[in-house]
């Protein structure tokens, strides 16, 4: 065993620069990672070596190369390391008995003496809980980041008008009412010398001129809103949303010092949260035609960057995401309505797969149908085949591209009256071919996106009861779950194409995203939870306690890990004009990025296993 504190600066540099790119040691100060560098002891072990807790040494050892596995008393598998993962073996669970650590690739392990590693769990608290806690606490912590500035926090100078128009509390609302018209604004201060006290707008000269007859002569001072409030300049455009919010105003003078420098409204407020997805989804449902719509769409990719760098976590992107292609189809929706007339009978539009769980990202395709009532008359199908030409026609033209399999509603086995879909379920569950297990994963979930709510809880109620009380329904979905495993090899090593148009890249939606999705889709049939978005779903079943919370936590994890990996690739390829795609070469992510993914697809790994106990009736 060689003692770090016996080589030279030069070179204790290398590995002073590998602890700060490895997990927990990324979170010391420099002065506790050079302590713990100078402490430490430097290792080889071949290929075959193994050392327990009652070996001589006690303390932390880092792997610099090589792998290792960890087994239990029963000499399970409890995880293998690599490159950069550090163990305890005096600190794992007791539970778990004598843990043995068995050298399966030549090893290179830098050693952590148990005195000093004490000292830096005692003075650094996150560096403690990373061994403390479960992989989805660290999980949970790496995924933050430091954001930049949102819109909202903006300086008011940045919108307010500087233009002000005075007028004195005995000039006539006339005059008054003709200098705002003269110079197009909304408002007028009135200040005695150097002191605000009123403002008249447009509502005080309707509300307390117009509306009562009362003479353009009368004085401002008598329809004026006395001693308004005001707001510092200094402050944010959130801190103007928030009071002209609660207060009700539409104008709110803005002072320096007791100095009156600027005005903002709410049309200041409004232009300046163009990025704000509510502003967004607001004017989608204004626009008279696709044209509009697909202007406004245009820009989608440009503000998701913006709402990233604002701190947004990964599952407030997808949502916002979803309520934007929710608010365009209910706008084609709308506009069909008015080409074609209303419906003949009561229906329902419904999206499946990501739209229906709120968890869509940006290159999205269609999965949609149309449910509709059972009193449904001959020739009045016609109606809502047109209707459905028309919305996937548009939402094609916005940038959600037809699906690849045709589950859409232009499609007429994806259009059909309740009764009818109420009998496919029933078939594909009675008779879980493959090609039903594929319709099952798109179509199982499903959400009212316009129309009768109630005609799809109807068909979800039916969906539940036949999937929650057939087991072999259950093993197929089981099976199919099983079928994608997550890109990890052998060492903890991604598993990438080696050739190919995506060569040394991974499909991290269809190895990730999909594999946690299916996994909580096939608990929540099979025990009846209503709920259809992932996270609501595991949260659903640990109240019932039907999954763990740890179990619960850590898939959540997982998923919000994976989906945040996913979105900052697809910003970066935004950023550098390419089309957005979901294949990502694991390589290119720094270090920590890297580590990340691996704990998350060991965590799907794990959950599997769970998958293959829990439903291995009928899966072979």
């Amino acid at each position: 065993m060689t003692s770090a504190s016996e080589l030279a600066a030069n070179e204790l540099a290398p590995i002073a620069e590998f602890l700060a790119q490895s997990l927990p040691f990324n979170e010391l100060s420099e002065g506790d990672l050079s302590l713990a560098v100078r402490s430490l002891k430097i290792e080889y072990h071949p290929r075959g070596q193994a050392f327990d807790g009652g070996t001589d040494y006690s303390g932390l050892r880092i792997v610099r190369s090589g792998a290792i596995d960890l087994r239990d008393g029963n000499n399970e598998l409890l995880d293998r390391l690599g490159e950069g993962d550090s163990f305890h073996l005096g600190g794992l669970n007791p539970s778990l008995g004598e843990v043995t650590a068995a050298v399966i690739e030549d090893a290179l392990v830098y050693c952590l003496p148990d005195a000093a590693y004490r000292s830096l769990c005692d003075s650094n608290r996150h560096f403690a809980r990373h061994f403390s806690g479960q992989r989805s606490r660290r999980l949970r912590r790496a995924a933050r980041y430091r954001p930049e500035p949102v819109a909202m926090m903006q300086d008011l100078l940045s919108v307010m008008s500087t233009h002000l128009l005075s007028v004195a509390a005995s000039a006539t609302a006339g005059e008054a009412a003709a200098a705002m018209a003269r110079r197009r604004v909304s408002s007028a201060l009135v200040v005695e010398g150097d002191a605000l006290i009123g403002i008249l707008t447009d509502r005080d000269i309707r509300v307390r001129l117009v509306a009562k007859g009362r003479p353009a002569s009368t004085p401002v001072g008598e329809i004026m809103t006395p001693e308004p409030e005001t707001i510092d300049a200094s402050d944010t455009l959130f801190d103007a949303t928030l009071q002209m919010t609660q207060g009700g105003y539409h104008h709110l003078p803005v002072k320096r010092e007791e100095e009156l420098v600027g005005m903002v409204t709410t049309s200041d407020l409004i232009l300046a949260r163009k990025d704000d997805p509510v502003y967004l989804v607001q004017h989608i449902s204004r626009q008279a035609d696709l044209d509009g719509i697909r202007q406004l769409v245009e820009g989608v990719p440009n503000l998701m960057v913006q709402w990233v760098r604002s701190g947004l976590r990964a599952e407030q992107v997808s949502r916002i995401l979803t309520a934007i292609s929710d608010a365009v189809t209910v706008r084609l929706i709308t506009l069909a309505e008015h080409r074609y007339g209303p419906a003949p009978a009561p229906w329902s539009w419904v999206g499946f797969g990501s739209q229906a769980r709120s968890e869509q990202l940006l290159g999205a395709d269609q999965d949609n149908g149309i449910i509709i009532a059972d009193a449904l008359e001959p020739g009045q199908e016609r109606w809502y085949a047109d209707v459905a030409g028309f919305v996937c026609d548009g939402l094609d033209s916005c940038g959600y591209m037809y699906c690849p399999g045709g589950v859409m509603a232009t499609t007429a086995e994806w259009r059909q009256t309740l009764g009818c879909w109420q009998d496919t379920v029933r078939r594909w569950v009675r008779s879980p071919t493959p090609e039903a297990v594929m319709r099952v994963s798109i179509f199982f979930d499903l959400r009212c996106v316009y129309g009768s709510a109630e005609l799809v809880r109807h068909l979800q109620t039916v969906m539940l009861e036949q999937a929650a009380g057939n087991t072999i329904f259950q093993a197929a979905l089981a099976a199919n779950v099983l079928d994608s495993r997550p890109p990890l090899g052998i060492f903890r090593r991604f598993v990438v194409d080696r050739d190919g148009e995506h060569r040394n890249s991974l499909d991290i939606k269809k190895r990730g995203v999909l594999p946690v999705t299916e996994i909580v889709r096939l608990h929540a049939l099979a025990h009846k939870v209503a709920a259809v978005n992932t996270d609501d779903r595991l949260q659903a079943l640990a109240s019932a306690s039907q999954m763990s919370i740890v179990d619960s936590r850590n898939l959540a994890d997982a998923l919000h890990c994976i989906q945040h990996q996913r979105i900052l690739h697809q910003c970066a390829q935004i950023a550098r004009g390419e089309t957005v795609s979901n294949y990502l070469n694991p390589q290119e992510l720094p270090k920590m990025a890297k580590e990340q993914l691996r704990d998350a697809f060991t965590i799907i790994d794990e959950a599997q296993s769970g998958v293959r106990d829990s439903y291995r009736a009928g899966v072979g």
